[in-house]
């Protein structure tokens, strides 16, 4: 029999406190994009400033852009399981505070030489990736504890929605203090273009400090406090406040989910007979959905400058321009295919299902990558503006598909004393795809640099266009992976968190039986 607390929220109308939860749950999704995606302009910039040629070397901008993806997984991974420990709400409060000092220290990086002061950002940028990579598991928990059965897929992609806007945030914050210090068309001191990448940075700890307080006056999730904490008359108190209903729980009242040992633990043979699988699937689909999307990010400046969207680095003198082109880029793209894609997901995902948007946005993904990566000399050569549709379609059918749903389904298939842990590995694996994206790069560039020499084509830091071919073929073979591994999840669309569970332990056993018979 299912608490009482529980078919309320599950069954409850759509109200302001749905509204709340997506706003404050998703503010630190926008707080996380601007710190992951204000890094690109910026990096730029730091080549300009601190290198005679005015690029940043191959392996430094690895380390300025990895280090928070490095900082992200091993955030994922200690706070999705410290959610589970200490609840959702307590550990969502210790990686906003983490986030908003370590923004600010990130613009006081300081040093009497460049290697000091790019090792000191590096490091702050490490901890802020910590913070980061925290609030993804709780996000999603949380959302998904709080939301009704209806409707939680719209508003757990509505949260993840905030990332698009975060990014485009990054984007004017670079043109707006560019602008603030009036050097738009003048060639800026050193202070100046100082300056100018430190305010980006320190910019990303205001959303953070200002969804703190909502943050904490958030209740702990009823999921949390009855399955959890076993305190199943608090977790109905709780939502009395929050639905404006009442609700009286039976103290001694036991969700009893079928299971063959209720308490079983992450490491055990239990786990892996009854969720060993879908934790595979998530885990295996978000790898290969960050593997093309990160990457995508870290082309996408070389392939418009391929292109002749934008010019080459070496061709700005004012190096300020540069942030300043390279931000409207980056915004213009999140317009074109990044929002698009959220905003269908958000229309369609409780009415069509996760699984079925998965699996057609790993399929288009795939297929509009090769289509671009096969024909590569054309596009770039006879048909650019083919070469941007191209390119937004793949972006919209990364969101209107992997991107979002595999933030949702893992917060949706496991038992609730494990969902932020496996929310967390997930996620976990999802930045070891971006990781292994950046490395991949990485070592084609230095390929690049053996073959054509550091003034070959006078771009050291970007792929030539080859490079850019295959490495667009690599991208279409990971998403065309994660189109197979996406066949393991099930679906999780109409049903409740507890419902999903039964299910996913009901499948386990039936295929357990089969193999005994």
């Amino acid at each position: 029999m299912a608490l009482k607390v529980l078919s309320a929220l599950d069954g409850a109308a759509t109200q302001l406190y749905h509204f709340s939860a997506i706003l404050i749950a998703g503010m630190g999704f926008f707080t996380d994009a601007y710190d992951l995606f204000c890094i690109p302009p910026v990096s730029n910039l730091l080549g300009k400033i601190y290198y005679k040629d005015g690029l940043l070397p191959i392996h430094v901008k690895a380390l300025v852009n990895g280090t928070a993806l490095c900082g992200a997984l091993a955030g994922q991974l200690f706070f999705g399981w410290l959610g589970d420990r200490m609840g959702r709400k307590k550990v969502y409060g210790i990686t906003l505070k983490l986030m908003v000092v370590t923004s600010i220290a990130s613009g006081f990086s300081l040093g009497r030489s460049r290697e000091s002061v790019l090792t000191c950002l590096c490091f702050f940028r490490f901890w802020l990736g910590f913070g980061v990579g925290g609030d993804y598991p709780l996000s999603a928990t949380i959302m998904s504890e709080y939301a009704n059965t209806k409707t939680r897929g719209a508003f757990m992609a509505a949260v993840f929605a905030m990332q698009g806007l975060g990014i485009i945030a990054g984007s004017i914050v670079a043109i707006i203090v560019s602008a603030c210090f009036g050097i738009r068309h003048s060639i800026p001191s050193d202070m100046q273009q100082d300056m100018v990448w430190r305010i980006i940075l320190m910019f990303g700890a205001v959303p953070a400090g200002l969804t703190y307080y909502w943050r904490m006056k958030m209740p702990e999730t009823a999921r949390y406090t009855a399955l959890v904490a076993r305190n199943a008359r608090q977790a109905a108190a709780d939502m009395s406040k929050v639905l404006h209903v009442h609700i009286e729980e039976d103290e001694n009242s036991v969700l009893r989910i079928e299971t063959l040992d209720e308490q079983f633990g992450l490491f055990s043979r239990d786990f892996v007979k009854h969720h060993g699988l879908q934790l595979l699937g998530t885990t295996s689909t978000w790898f290969f959905v960050d593997v093309a999307f990160y990457s995508s990010n870290l082309l996408q400046i070389d392939l418009y400058r391929n292109t002749g969207l934008l010019q080459k680095s070496s061709e700005y003198k004012n190096p300020v321009d540069e942030v300043i082109e390279s931000a409207k880029a980056q915004a213009l793209v999140a317009l074109w295919g990044t929002l698009p894609g959220y905003v269908f997901t958000i229309f369609l995902i409780d009415r069509i299902g996760r699984r079925l948007i998965q699996l057609v946005g790993f399929f288009f993904m795939s297929a509009f990558l090769f289509a671009l990566a096969i024909p590569y000399k054309h596009w770039v050569k006879e048909s650019k503006g083919g070469f941007i549709a191209i390119h937004s379609l793949i972006l919209f059918f990364t969101n209107f598909g992997p991107n979002t749903t595999t933030f949702i389904v893992p917060a949706e298939l496991f038992p609730a004393r494990l969902r932020s842990t496996c929310h967390g590995i997930s996620a976990a694996a999802g930045k070891a795809g971006a990781l292994t994206g950046l490395v991949g790069f990485l070592i084609a560039l230095e390929n690049k640099d053996k073959q054509h020499g550091p003034s070959g084509v006078g771009e050291k830091d970007h792929l030539s266009g080859e490079g850019q071919r295959n490495a667009l073929i690599i991208l279409a073979v990971a998403s065309s992976l994660g189109f197979v591994c996406s066949f393991i999840i099930p679906e999780t669309m109409g049903r409740s968190l507890e419902e999903n569970e039964v299910q996913v332990s009901r499948s386990a056993a039936e295929v357990e039986l089969q193999d005994e018979t």
